[in-house]
């Protein structure tokens, strides 16, 4: 259900991963309809800067020497995807950390397996993580999880996420909203909004696993969070 929520300045941070080169330019790797998403995540960032939140960025690099097992390979021995060799694990320029932004590399699905990234944010006060980024059902799914059970509150700005297909981004929004406790879905304008210091009319979890979507009634679910 929607409700109004709010969330107290210098009580939240800014979160976008893995806005690589690699899903514009690598034809196996394409999200469908990232223009739009990159410009969603330009506006993500320009409120974040204006109101002083800060900005973290993470970027999927993967080095065989210390990959999870069963990792994907290509035929010429090279990680099947954001090989620490390939230029397009770079971040999107327009979208790229400005000067004294966190950025940061992972080497999972979630960033926050591992790393010190979650012991500063506490450190500093951080509640609430505005996320964005690709791809929703895998990295960004393992983060928002992640972050939960480490205790933060989770926005998911649905419209500045992607993944390769239409319908695998909706149904991982979907799914996360059933078990998103303690945060919200929304818009960039919602979630601009709410970094600006407004309230806002979000989607929030009531009870047990309430979306129950199936083929014909996911893309209207989807649309009314």
């Amino acid at each position: 259900m929607k409700s109004p929520i709010s969330i107290k300045r210098g009580k939240v941070a800014a979160v976008f991963i893995d806005l690589q080169e690699e899903h514009r330019r690598d034809k196996r790797y394409l999200v469908e309809g990232y223009g739009d998403i990159l410009a969603n995540v330009q506006r993500l960032q320009q409120t974040a800067r204006a109101n002083n939140v800060p900005l973290y960025h993470w970027a999927y690099i993967v080095d065989l020497a210390t990959a999870r097992p069963f990792h994907p390979v290509e035929a010429n021995g090279k990680s099947a995807f954001s090989d620490k060799d390939d230029p397009l694990t770079a971040i999107c320029p327009e979208v790229g950390p400005a000067t004294g932004e966190t950025m940061l590399v992972k080497t999972d699905a979630s960033a926050f397996r591992a790393g010190p990234a979650a012991e500063r944010l506490k450190a500093d006060g951080v509640e609430w993580l505005v996320v964005a980024g690709v791809w929703t059902e895998a990295c960004i799914d393992a983060t928002v999880k992640d972050a939960i059970a480490l205790g933060f509150r989770v926005l998911l700005v649905k419209d500045a996420c992607g993944s390769g297909s239409t319908a695998m981004h909706q149904t991982a929004i979907l799914n996360l909203a059933n078990r998103l406790y303690g945060g919200a879905v929304t818009t960039t304008d919602g979630a601009c909004r709410l970094l600006a210091g407004e309230t806002v009319e979000a989607w929030q979890v009531e009870g047990s696993v309430p979306l129950r979507f199936s083929y014909e009634n996911a893309a209207r679910l989807y649309a009314e969070l």
